[in-house]
């Protein structure tokens, strides 16, 4: 339930900027991170599989953090 209500928040955001400034991603309160832009491959790449990248980034789609497996399993790894 929070998700959504986070997410009604995100849209009334963009909805509010002008239509050329609207970008459809950022962050509510300065905090929480959302991307409601089509997902690509490429983002998908860059969230799930990073190994360069942090530990929790933004999701490609939606609202809130996901897990960044390649950095998870570089820290793993390094540990061994």
């Amino acid at each position: 339930m929070i998700l959504v209500v986070i997410a009604a928040i995100a849209v009334v955001q963009e909805l509010r900027k002008p239509p050329e400034e609207r970008a459809w991603h950022g962050k509510v309160a300065d905090l929480i991170p959302y991307d409601f832009r089509k997902p690509t491959a490429e983002r998908f790449r860059e969230t799930y599989w990073n190994p360069d990248g942090p530990i929790l980034t933004s999701k490609a789609w939606g609202v809130g953090w996901a897990p960044n497996f390649g950095a998870i399993r570089k820290l793993f790894d390094s540990k061994r």
